[in-house]
């Protein structure tokens, strides 16, 4: 039997009472099940409750568990003090002790489940849907691009043993401490917080803040992913010659058959100008300092994306959990086709050695180590709203500590797929340039998929094939993380706002992708891909792990870990170990302060092409990032001014988390004969 959503108390009839009083009882009982059938539809028995319902659940009088599911026996006023209390599942015997069977005619015990009259929250349909949604929300672009760059970059295979570290003490436990606590509270990132630490409600609304900065930029790339799938389908791909109109002097088309070509430094391909001069058109812009017009291509390949967000997501997870059926397995599909054809292609062999050889002198330079903190943390994704808001769409007693171990792994494999993918096509582009692999591999980011994999799939056989399903994946790979993005905001606003925005979920989630797409303007310029990478390396990174920080000090520290852990066992059966303790009080926590102290010790130096970033960009940057996690400080102002009573009590309320009883069903237990 469910216990979310409930309240419960018990009425109990004295068994001393005569026999008109019993029938009395009996027909009061018997009009409170009829009210209850007519307005619940719910009446059971208690025989076999205790089998159903969650081993923990006892009925001691006012025993609270950290939700505030209540459960009190409030006796009634002819009751003796000799009577003893009725428990949940069981039958009171004629001297008041309990037990697990009655004779008939006896004293039994009857269940009645009183359901709130709030809208019911919504669940997923199957249980794959959430599985999938949590994978293709995880799984995302960073996970072709970042990954195998960082992995060469940092001592090939010997960069797998810090990587491996950091997930196991760093991203997977804050992976499973988010998806427990989304689903045990059913709440978005904003409302939780009063179940946890009101104080800390200002996290919920950063988390919002950051979640629109990434969809102001993020679907950018995939508008970019756009205009090259709908350009695959011209007759000849047009990054393969150098006679378009947008080539210079420079280009040259240097394919495997082009024996008389020399390739010089200062040489570019038709790939990236075709990239850089057709889509981006970045050469008509100076800098951030004059960003140019809107690329009218682009805003309609940018129109066309949000418009399949839109319809995908309006209706809540029952839509998206569909559609990620598609987005989330077929990069899979074409990973794999991919795979297999780099392995055939001349020269796989040294992009494989390049990626996998272990540098294990790089071992003792911090920067890896940071790299493989920052890689496992941005590739699971905790701290953006998004876990909470899929697991709070679970079953109660779902197994999500399972969901954690299975979806993360998932993840980090695909991360170590992908760069096969990639770097069997890098030594292709090596042997036939007759380059080193790591002269081929300069460029990270979207370059790497959109230049350099772009002209390698040029050179195939069935080029047009290959292009074709490259770029929708690239588009998928994007979309069920724009999904999961954009749900973790309308779930933390629906949950905060429920009287306001449940029924008007439709036009909330129109007005909200219509404040992405005009926040996404300023990245359809011709100068738009510098604003792209401001926002990437400045706007989200160093904002969201110190809004996590904060999350797992709230959980670990003011919550308490004996607390969250005891929420889990009552809904898994078991709780939490004493390694997942460790990380969440102490690990984790460092883990994250690691992060942000190399950050702000070592900034980036941002470049772009051939474009340095100038000084007061830097300074745009930070202004943009704390634009998100000033929401903290303030709300925990703005609560302590709000709140009644000294400074003391006003700060010792504002720690102490409230009952969510409001989202709990009453259980009414009377006793009859």
């Amino acid at each position: 039997m469910e216990t979310k959503d409930t309240t419960m108390s018990m009425l109990r009839m004295d068994k001393g009472e005569n026999e008109g009083q019993r029938d009395k009882g009996r027909q009061d009982a018997g009009g409170e099940e009829e009210g209850t059938q007519q307005e619940n539809g719910r009446l059971m028995l208690a025989d076999g409750l205790a089998e159903r319902g969650p081993k923990s659940l006892t009925s001691s009088s006012g025993q609270q568990v950290s939700n505030g599911f209540t459960t009190s026996t409030p006796q009634s006023p002819k009751e003796g003090p000799g009577t003893a209390a009725c428990a949940v599942g069981t039958t009171t015997g004629p001297g008041g002790g309990t037990g697990s069977s009655v004779p008939l005619g006896g004293l039994r015990t009857l269940v009645v489940q009183q359901t709130s009259l709030d809208r019911p929250r919504e669940t997923w349909s199957k249980k794959m849907d959430f599985l999938l949604s949590v994978i293709g929300y995880a799984v995302d672009l960073g996970n072709v691009w970042r990954f195998p760059y960082i992995c060469y970059q940092n001592g090939g295979g010997a960069f797998l043993l810090p990587y491996l570290l950091m997930a196991v003490f760093g991203g997977v436990p804050l992976f499973y401490m988010e998806l427990a606590l989304g689903q045990f509270h059913r709440s978005g990132c904003i409302s939780i917080w009063k179940h946890i630490c009101p104080i800390f409600k200002g996290i919920g609304f950063a988390i919002c803040i950051i979640a629109l900065y990434i969809a102001f930029y993020y679907n950018t790339i995939m508008a970019w992913a756009l205009y090259y799938l709908i350009s695959s389908f011209h007759p000849t791909l047009p990054w393969t010659t150098c006679t378009n109109s947008w080539n210079t002097a420079n280009c040259n088309r240097y394919m495997s058959s082009d024996h008389n070509v020399s390739w010089s430094n200062s040489s570019t391909s038709p790939a990236e100008e075709f990239y850089t001069r057709q889509v981006l058109q970045v050469h008509l812009s100076p800098g951030l300092h004059q960003l140019g017009s809107v690329s009218w291509q682009l805003a309609l390949c940018l129109l066309f994306i949000f418009t399949i967000v839109y319809f995908s997501i309006w209706k809540g997870v029952k839509t998206s959990g569909k559609v990620v059926w598609v987005t989330a397995t077929f990069p899979y599909l074409v990973l794999l086709v991919l795979l297999i054809r780099g392995a055939t292609l001349p020269g796989a062999w040294r992009g494989v050695v390049f990626y996998l050889k272990p540098d294990w002198e790089k071992l003792l330079s911090t920067t890896v180590w940071i790299d493989a903190a920052a890689q496992i943390f941005f590739s699971l994704g905790p701290g953006f709203g998004v876990l909470l808001a899929f697991a709070s769409y679970n079953p109660f007693h779902n197994n999500c500590y399972k969901d954690a171990l299975v979806t993360s792994s998932v993840n980090c494999l695909t991360s170590f797929l992908s760069g096969f993918v990639i770097f069997t096509v890098l030594g292709y582009m090596a042997e036939m340039r007759q380059q080193s692999v790591d002269a081929v591999a300069k460029d990270a980011g979207p370059s790497l998929l959109f230049i350099i994999y772009a002209e390698a799939i040029a050179n195939m056989p069935a080029a047009t094939f290959f292009a074709i399903i490259f770029f929708l994946m690239i588009i998928m790979l994007g979309l069920d993380s724009t999904f999961a993005g954009l749900e973790g905001v309308i779930t933390a606003m629906l949950d905060e706002f429920p009287h306001v925005l449940a029924k008007r979920r439709e036009w909330f989630v129109f007005g909200l992708v219509c404040v992405c797409y005009l926040g996404a303007l300023s990245t359809l310029t011709y100068g738009g891909a510098f604003v792209v990478k401001l926002f990437e390396e400045y706007a989200t990174g160093p904002a969201v792990i110190t809004v996590v920080l904060l999350e797992v000090i709230a959980v670990s520290w003011f919550y308490g870990t004996n607390r969250f852990c005891n929420d889990v066992q009552l809904m898994l059966g078991f709780a939490p170990g004493c390694f997942w303790r460790v990380c969440w009080v102490a690990i984790c926590p460092c883990f994250l302060l690691f992060i942000i102290i190399s950050f702000l010790a070592f900034p980036p130096e941002v470049r772009l092409f051939h474009y340095q970033y100038p000084p007061w960009t830097t300074v745009l940057g930070y202004c943009i990032g704390v634009s998100s996690f000033i929401c903290v400080p303030a709300y925990m102002v703005y609560h302590l001014l709000n709140a009644k009573g000294t400074f003391k009590q006003r700060l010792l309320k504002s720690i102490t988390p409230e009952p969510s009883s409001d989202n709990h069903r009453d259980f009414i237990v009377t006793n009859a004969v």
